[in-house]
């Protein structure tokens, strides 16, 4: 039988991807089989936890999916020693309006699953007040209960005296203390973390991890306030129709933000996945009916997009007769034109009119709420789609006819209404779920 642990924090960059992948690595190491998941929209920490433990990892996210599609989804640890789920923002950031199950903050997963959280606290410029803040997060929702604390970047040994006290006075338990230890430490960009598969020595930076956290950190401890977990066997799967019979998908560097359990729905579902590089001028496969173009990093990568013609006139040809879309980056790339964070403006493929600019930076990031005013590849008109939308990209022209009217998660309206144009479609936000 499984066990169950929330990996939390009060806020972003404390250090829960770090601890979750040294856990998920130092216990694969003693012989254990070890299940990840991330709870929220991020599409990048999976990796590392697949890198971690061996095992693909998914997002669970109370707004946008039901109770059945997260309990289907996680239900893939049944057969695991240990299940983390690594939580996003603090414990309990989500939206101001509930979602389909939730508002999207952690403390829902843990709430439903009934699994413990391990806070990861930061007392940097603090000693005592940690207690205060942890005590807070232990008592403030009903329903979600704290296993303990690992503190990370403690400044002196005297320093996790004085934060240790004022824990074990508020009855709260200290699993270790993690001195500064920069070698590792993730490297982050714009939009989080560097992505596992650009990271040649990831494996290596994960073993430190495991080996210094192992040092610092009671494991015994940490594994014994788990829950036992039973998994019940989900009465609802996915829900999710492919794109296509064959897709052809783009995947590399600048496309390589697709949230892993749509790729496995489309596989479920009997559909082929034909991967190919636009970064290495690759095209679609001559057999695909449908292409999908991911979101990534276009923007690091537009020159070399630009000057690959191989790909971009295989493409347009493609939309000759049979459906592209292009998802956030991707969308970019199916536009007109995309100028870089230098003001450079390079020639995208022109598949629809949608011209964009980093010279700017100006952020986009939340949920979505999208009803569709036309198909897409897999979704009907009038289909409601949920999704998460980040990037740093400025509009500079969408002239095309409206996709879909598009709302946040208040209900307010969003200007980024994605475009169609022929069997060429693009959204800003990347497609989590649809609503059933």
């Amino acid at each position: 039988m499984a066990a169950g642990l929330v990996i939390s924090a009060p806020a972003s960059g404390v250090g829960k991807t770090t601890l979750t992948l040294a856990l998920a690595r130092a216990w694969r190491n003693r012989g254990l089989n070890v299940q990840c998941f991330k709870s929220g929209p991020d599409y990048i920490d999976p990796a590392f936890h697949a890198a971690a433990t061996g095992r693909a990892s998914v997002n669970v996210d109370s707004w946008a999916m039901d109770r059945g599609t997260i309990a289907h989804l996680v239900s893939r640890g049944a057969d695991a020693d240990v299940v983390l789920a690594e939580g996003s923002m603090g414990l309990f950031d989500g939206v101001a309006a509930r979602g389909v199950s939730g508002t999207g903050a952690t403390a829902d997963i843990a709430e439903m699953f009934c699994w413990p959280v391990v806070l990861v606290i930061d007392p940097s410029g603090q000693a005592q007040t940690a207690a205060a803040i942890a005590a807070g997060l232990r008592d403030y929702r009903p329903g979600v209960r704290l296993a303990g604390v690992v503190l990370n970047r403690v400044a002196s040994p005297r320093h996790e005296d004085l934060v240790r006290r004022a824990l074990n006075d508020a009855g709260i338990a200290v699993f270790g203390a993690l001195p500064r230890h920069a070698e590792i430490s993730l490297p982050k960009r714009h939009l989080g973390l560097v992505q596992a598969e650009e990271q040649a020595e990831i494996g290596k930076l994960i073993d430190e991890a495991a080996r210094f956290v192992a040092e610092h950190v009671d494991l015994d401890a940490v594994l014994r306030s788990a829950a036992s977990w039973p998994p019940q066997p989900a009465a609802n799967g996915l829900n999710v129709t492919p794109p296509g019979q064959r897709i052809a998908l783009a995947r590399d560097a600048a496309f390589s933000f697709v949230y892993p359990h749509m790729l496995e729905a489309w596989r479920v579902a009997g559909a082929e996945i034909l991967p190919f590089s636009p970064l290495a001028d690759e095209v679609p496969d001559a057999s695909a009916d449908v292409c999908w173009l991911p979101g990534g990093y276009p923007e690091l990568h537009a020159g070399r997009i630009a000057s690959n013609v191989r790909f971009c006139s295989a493409l347009r040809a493609f939309a000759e007769t049979r459906s592209v879309h292009g998802e956030c980056g991707g969308y970019m790339v199916l536009g007109t034109a995309l100028t870089d964070a230098d003001g450079i403006r390079h020639e995208m493929t022109g598949l629809l009119g949608l011209e964009t600019s980093f010279a700017k930076r100006r952020m986009h990031l939340g949920y979505r709420l999208a009803e569709l005013a036309a198909p897409i590849p897999g979704h009907r008109a009038g289909a409601r789609l949920r999704g998460h939308e980040f990037h740093y990209s400025t509009i500079v022209a969408q002239p095309d006819r409206p996709l879909a009217a598009v709302h946040d998660a208040t209900g307010a309206i969003i200007a980024e209404t994605g475009s169609q144009r022929g069997r060429a479609t693009g959204t800003f936000f990347h497609l989590i779920a649809e609503d059933r």
